[in-house]
């Protein structure tokens, strides 16, 4: 399996999302403030790598995530809009590192890095339903 030149190092993307009551950490439960949860954060930095990647695999695989290290640098209250942004800074294979950053209206609020491992969906799905 090889990424097509959409995946290469330097390539970007971005995805935009609102931090509202659902995703503070009050009600995610990772924490007691109505402020931007750490939980949701990773996850849009997440979706942001994971669109990335899938637009550079062939019909039939798919990236899982494997490793997430971020910091949470600022809060963000309710009501404001965020963006998180992955860069690809390594391909190896079948391995993708990404540069991931997310911010709010004001500043950059999360950065650190992630990695996704191309996978085929059919065998990965027969392995994790053998789990049963």
């Amino acid at each position: 399996m090889e990424f097509n030149e959409k995946v290469h190092v330097g390539a970007t993307h971005e995805v935009h999302g609102a931090v509202t009551e659902e995703n503070t950490a009050a009600t995610v439960g990772s924490g007691s403030l109505a402020v931007y949860a750490t939980p949701a954060m990773a996850a849009l930095m997440e979706r942001a790598a994971a669109e990335l990647c899938a637009a550079g695999c062939p019909e039939g695989w798919t990236t899982v995530g494997t490793e997430i290290a971020i910091q949470h640098k600022a809060a963000t209250p309710v009501g404001l809009d965020v963006r998180a942004v992955a860069e690809v800074t390594a391909v190896d294979g079948r391995a993708v590192t990404l540069k991931v950053t997310a911010y709010d209206a004001r500043e950059e609020i999360g950065a650190g890095t992630h990695t996704r491992f191309a996978v085929a969906v059919q065998k990965f799905m027969a392995k994790v339903e053998g789990k049963k």
